[in-house]
């Protein structure tokens, strides 16, 4: 098998562990019938498909990303609606989000389905705030290299339904929260900015539980290595810094790595120009890992996001080789430019949505 082809399978056997459909249909078996199904996310689709299968008929709210909410009973009411930056149609989401929460029964039981994405596609604003406040916002964080920590602590300065806000307004007995974490730690106060999280003193019961990461993706991943025959050499979360330090980092061993695979997670953090070009994150990384292991042609290198997306882009990130970086590559990744060089390269990785969302991984292969 072509390393090309085997780099691409290994990376999909680690998104496929964390699929959002199979991760809930796990976690549901032993939940109670809820009264109302509440999923906000980019995995927000998969998730509610799960439990409207296990639960028929139960009234669901999903909010969701552009192309997201395919396939889903006629019962379940899917709104979707712009990421990364914010729309009118966000602002519809969150609003249709807290009333669905504040008109639930004194009885009543909620399951509430978080996943990454949330930040931007659902959102309801404290008074004096407004769209242009919150997409300026949006677009200003994505720009300044931030980590997500960092980005939805300032996000939810303006919400009212951010940061545990949300659940203070549900008036019923329990909630039950099943989060997908896209964020370092895996802490349900940061993914999608706390929009999962509890109030300070809730009034319910709870029952709150993380059922996909990305620890399980690099594991399934070389798991799926390991059964092709090859060698671990790294399972490592270290893809959190400006990517041009990660490239340089991960760079360095790969140029010596042996025969093997290594297995790379995280979020690398990108700080834009005015007028960027083409291209998100996971583009920019790939290409400026390009220039690392240059003149290597025996490594082949996968990194993309496992929603399927990267930044405003179709595509999910790239696979480079020793082979890919060019004279002009360099004039493309100063300009913030990646992905119009990786597409003229033939090297975007491009999958569709993958129904999850754990942050990015990276596959790398010398044979």
């Amino acid at each position: 098998m072509q390393r090309s082809q085997l780099v691409q399978d290994i990376w999909r056997a680690g998104v496929a562990a964390v699929d959002g459909y199979h991760a809930t249909h796990e976690a549901i078996q032993t939940i109670e019938r809820p009264d109302q199904v509440l999923a906000v996310g980019k995995a927000a689709g998969a998730m509610a498909r799960a439990a409207a299968e296990r639960f028929e008929t139960v009234p669901s709210l999903v909010v969701t990303k552009d192309g997201h909410g395919h396939n889903l009973p006629a019962h379940v009411v899917v709104l979707e609606a712009s990421h990364p930056v914010p729309d009118a149609r966000s602002l519809a989401g969150g609003r249709a989000v807290r009333e669905t929460i504040e008109s639930m029964k004194r009885e009543s039981k909620l399951l509430l389905l978080v996943s990454g994405g949330a930040s931007s596609l659902a959102e309801d604003l404290e008074p004096g705030n407004t769209l242009g406040d919150l997409a300026a916002l949006n677009q200003r964080l994505l720009g300044e290299g931030l980590d997500i920590a960092a980005m939805n602590a300032e996000r939810r300065k303006l919400s009212r339904i951010k940061g545990g806000g949300l659940l203070s307004f549900f008036p019923g007995k329990s909630v039950t929260v099943l989060a997908i974490s896209d964020v370092p730690g895996d802490d349900l106060g940061v993914i999608g900015s706390g929009i999962g999280s509890l109030p300070v003193s809730p009034g319910f019961t709870t029952r709150t539980s993380i059922i996909a990461s990305n620890a399980h993706a690099r594991d399934a991943a070389a798991l799926a290595a390991s059964q092709a025959g090859l060698t671990i050499l790294a399972n490592e979360e270290t893809m959190h810094d400006d990517f041009l330090s990660v490239a340089a980092r991960i760079g360095d061993r790969l140029r010596s790595m042996p025969t093997g695979v290594m297995v790379f997670g995280g979020e690398p953090t990108v700080v834009l120009p005015q007028r960027p070009g083409r291209g998100g994150r996971n583009q920019a990384l790939a290409l400026a890992l390009a220039r690392e292991i240059a003149g290597q042609p025996d490594l082949t290198v996968i990194v993309g996001g496992t929603d399927g997306t990267d930044g405003s882009t179709d595509a999910a990130g790239a696979i480079i080789t020793g082979e890919t970086w060019g004279e002009d590559a360099q004039d493309y990744l100063d300009r913030a430019d990646s992905g119009s060089f990786l597409d003229k390269a033939g090297a975007l990785l491009v999958t569709g949505p993958t129904g999850t969302n754990v942050m990015d991984l990276m596959i790398a292969i010398r044979s």
